[in-house]
């Protein structure tokens, strides 16, 4: 008997969500400053009665955590989520970087999800519309708004700005979003159209010669073509919007250096203004030989393509892709360059081999654009090697550049599927969730002989309608008076005093002092419960009448 009272000792029950555990106190000493080593009975989550702590968390973490303690080894419970078990592991003090590495990737998954949500976060991919709180704290106004003093300006403000940078926050914000991508189709397409041998005008001049006899002829003189005029008409007419736009967006920014640095805007006013620049050198320097030379900045115009990302979530999530695949982009840019160097060396030097009088490949950096076409599976068959000694190193060269290129991609494609994925997972999801109160504390125990908040002494021992010293029903504690209805009189009030199972149930006390209807009658059943309460009721009536 004393050597199974000594190991019971040696026990502790930890009852984890609704689930008991037994384990040695020996094995919870092992990982010391942690929750668990340091459990005494004086902790308020102690349990006199069953001899055991009790803890409101996930049990399923807890047998992970429990684990570790045995074995020293800390695994990732696969039906949790990792935030909740970095919760968990953060509650009952263990580190998260403990996982075993077994564990380890699959664990870190939420922390690349996270990330992800982070970044979509800054793509402003929602729809919902803001409340006046979050603008009046965006716009920078918010002492303002609080005070309620703002101005015509202060209210204009965020509306002018969700008109023509938030497309999708009105029904007139979609209205200017479409004028917005009109203009840019037309002006892209104009852009494109004006270059068109039917689309231009021959630019002719009137020449006069002397002929052989003395007399003078003339005759006219295509020198060049320029573009019909209609096409200068509609670049006025969109540039003209164009500015109006980055003006109004501007004026109405709540960040006017976020605003200048964002790189959608500085391709949008460098376009803009390539218009007006073009238009001053066609008025002062046409005259100079290489004018031409000019023309050929106004191809930034068709940068405008990239204003599209602001009406839609594809474009910006392609372009959030490229720059999270930047080290997978680099990586294949540098083994093409590495192939493309050795590839062109070799096949130089295997056409010079044998007698080759046709060779292609005269020079090294010939060589460069061969290997190019050949490693991306182009294939122009402008150059071609001619000897078998460069038909296998071309081959060696096509298969080097099918495994290179196949080797980053995947990762490219699956981040685009990253992103995708939970931009159509954010767009389903409610965008009001259901508000949940914070945990409420629960009250400490009550001592025996203890004074309630009311002024009545506590349930102890010689307290209430079962002691010795008690006045019955008219000297119930404070749980006793909640457990009667108020239309129940005297009548259930008597039914709930003496009812022993009742009192043990709401006074622990009680309990831990074995009460005398424990010892002196049979066990209580269900048959002799009933009884009591009748008998209880007849009394009642009696006195009452």
């Amino acid at each position: 008997m004393n050597l199974i009272n000594m190991d019971s000792e040696n026990r502790v029950v930890l009852n984890v969500g609704g689930i008991r555990h037994e384990t040695y106190k020996a094995t919870l000493k092992k990982i010391p400053a942690t929750r668990l080593s340091r459990l005494t009975e004086a902790l308020a989550n102690y349990d006199p009665i069953l001899n055991e702590y009790f803890f409101d968390r996930h049990p399923g973490v807890f047998a992970q955590v429990l684990n570790y303690y045995r074995t020293g080894k800390l695994h990732y419970p696969t039906d949790v989520c990792g935030p909740l078990f970095e919760e968990e592991l953060e509650f009952w003090g263990l580190d998260s970087n403990q996982v075993e590495p077994c564990c380890w990737m699959t664990y870190t998954q939420h922390r690349d999800t996270q990330e992800t949500l982070a970044v979509l976060d800054r793509l402003d991919l929602d729809t919902e519309k803001p409340s006046e709180e979050e603008l009046a704290r965006k716009f920078g106004f918010e002492e303002d708004y609080y005070k309620g003093t703002l101005s015509w300006w202060q209210e204009m403000k965020p509306r002018i700005w969700s008109l023509f940078d938030e497309p999708y926050s009105s029904n007139a914000a979609k209205i200017i979003g479409v004028v917005s991508v009109f203009f840019i189709c037309i002006s892209i397409l104009s852009f494109c159209l004006k270059t068109h041998p039917d689309m231009r005008v021959p630019f002719v001049r009137n020449i006069t010669v002397r002929t052989a006899n003395g007399s003078s002829a003339w005759f006219l003189d295509k020198t060049q073509t320029n573009a019909h005029i209609a096409f200068f008409y509609i670049e006025c007419v969109c540039n003209a919007w164009f500015t109006f736009e980055i003006l109004v967006r501007f004026i109405s920014s709540p960040n006017k250096c976020e605003f200048i640095k964002s790189s959608v805007n500085i391709i949008d006013y460098i376009a803009t203004l390539s218009f007006y620049i073009d238009l001053v050198l066609q008025r002062f320097a046409s005259h100079l030989e290489n004018a031409d030379i000019l023309e050929f900045f106004s191809i930034i115009r068709i940068m405008r393509l990239f204003k599209l990302t602001r009406h839609s979530s594809g474009l910006k999530i392609l372009i959030q892709t490229f720059r999270a695949s930047a080290k997978e982009l680099t990586l294949l840019v540098f083994f093409l360059v590495l192939g493309i160097v050795i590839f062109a060396s070799l096949v130089y030097y295997a056409e010079r081999i044998q007698t080759n009088p046709h060779n292609d490949f005269n020079s090294i950096p010939l060589g460069l654009w061969w290997a190019l076409v050949t490693m991306t599976t182009v294939g122009y068959g402008d150059m071609v090697p001619k000897t078998y000694i460069g038909m296998f190193v071309g081959a060696l060269c096509a298969l080097a550049g099918v495994l290179t290129i196949a080797l980053p991609v995947p990762v490219i494609v699956s981040n685009f599927a990253m992103y995708y994925s939970h931009t159509q997972a954010r767009a389903k999801l409610p965008k009001k969730r259901r508000r949940v109160l914070p945990v409420e504390q629960p009250r400490p125990p009550r001592l025996p002989g203890a004074v309630s908040a009311c002024g009545t002494p506590g349930s102890g021992p010689n307290s209430g309608p079962m002691g010795s010293g008690g006045t019955g029903p008219r000297r119930m504690n404070n749980k006793t008076k909640d457990l009667v209805s108020p239309k129940s009189g005297p009548i259930g009030a008597s039914i709930v005093a003496i009812s022993p199972r009742t009192v043990l149930d709401m006074n622990p006390a009680l309990a831990m002092s074995k009460p005398l209807f424990e010892s002196r009658g049979p066990p209580i059943t269900s048959k002799n419960f009933k009884d009591t309460e009748h008998n209880a009721t007849e009394t009642s009536k009696q006195n009452f009448l």
